[in-house]
């Protein structure tokens, strides 16, 4: 790894690559295929991949060609492993120094491992949106959950920038998560088993380090589960690329709508509080009117630009205080004597003029 990179960032279990400038003298996917369990590459410039290796023995290739056939999320076999592989370019414009995302994403390969496989759902959303598809390809069968996602799934459809309406109404289809395997199925299950192949699976928990077996273990279950549970073919409603997107669309113009129509209440709530302040103040103001006039000479005698402010601020108040007594006329001429008396501050005078009195 160091003869790769004098700058890398190596540890037992990472390498870290960060460049301003050129890129890694090596290709990132034979390093995966050779050393590691993921990759996680991020630029300036919007492209985004993250790479997951995974044991060749423990996942069914054939499924999982099936659910990612397009080019963002893809899947391939390099000798005993098998890649699964998404890709975007995302259009965020917020500069991202790619900090806590390896972090945030790794769990998805134990999740894959214990048979939860809407990951790679979310990768078929992801090529359907990048329109990879034809408009009547089917979807692929809908794993559940899809409404309750966990904190990884959740960072992947961020860090990819999958759609959320989209994801949203393919989840409309997805039955609920089971949160962990009900305990009398499973003891039945692990009964049902040759005694040699229990005693195997006993020898293994105790020698095998970590949780590798009793994931394999719960997998098996799973799949087994699913095949007694499938309903029948003629059961199941499986849509099109083209219903996911058009159903993303409509979802995305309702929330709009949805949204314009709560900005235009609250303003129109702001206006009608403004509004009452106002009237509010303008009948406070009505009660010194006198003195208020008294308050402009002042400010203006001051002859400082600060004083003009203050003076020109009581003035649109009074005028909208005679609007509304119907005294326009009176309050004009009295602004009129103003300039008169004060012809010689051009100062004050550009100021009355913006304020268009």
């Amino acid at each position: 790894m160091r003869s790769i990179s004098t700058r890398a960032a190596i540890s037992s279990t990472s390498f870290t690559n960060h460049y301003e400038w050129g890129d890694l003298k090596a290709d990132p996917l034979r390093l995966l295929e050779k050393y590691f369990d993921a990759f996680l590459y991020l630029t300036n410039w919007g492209a985004r991949e993250f790479h997951l290796r995974l044991p060749q023995g423990l996942v069914d290739y054939r499924v999982f060609r099936t659910m990612l056939p397009g080019e963002a999320a893809h899947v391939r076999r390099a000798g005993n492993s098998v890649i699964v592989a998404f890709e975007n370019q995302s259009e965020d414009d917020d500069w991202d120094d790619g900090t806590g995302w390896m972090g945030s994403l790794m769990s998805l390969r134990s999740e894959i491992l214990r048979g939860d496989i809407r990951c790679l759902y979310l990768g078929w959303l992801l090529c359907a949106q990048n329109e990879e598809f034809a408009e009547d390809d089917l979807e692929p069968a809908v794993p559940a959950g899809l409404g309750e996602l966990s904190a990884p799934l959740r960072s992947l459809i961020e860090f990819l920038g999958i759609d959320e309406d989209l994801v949203e109404v393919a989840a409309s289809a997805s039955a609920p998560l089971n949160a962990s395997p009900d305990r009398e199925e499973l003891a039945a299950w692990i009964q049902s088993l040759p005694e040699k192949e229990k005693n195997n699976l006993l020898v293994v928990a105790v020698a095998e380090p970590g949780e590798r077996w009793k994931n394999e273990l719960l997998r098996r279950f799973e799949q087994q589960k699913a095949l007694r549970t499938l309903p029948e073919p003629d059961g199941i409603r499986r849509r099109t690329a083209g219903d996911l997107l058009t159903l993303a669309h409509a979802r995305a113009e309702e929330r709009e709508r949805l949204l314009e129509a709560k900005r235009a209440a609250e303003a129109a709530r702001r206006k009608a509080e403004d509004e009452a302040n106002r009237a509010r103040y303008l009948d406070q103001l009505e009660k010194r009117e006198e003195a208020t006039w008294n308050q402009i000479t002042a400010h203006i005698q001051k002859r400082q630009p600060n004083e003009y402010d203050k003076a020109i601020t009581l003035l649109v108040d009074l005028r909208d205080l005679a609007v509304r007594q119907g005294q326009v006329t009176a309050f004009q001429s009295a602004v009129g004597e103003l300039r008169q008396k004060h012809a010689a501050k051009e100062s004050l005078l550009r100021r009355l003029t913006k304020a268009k009195l």
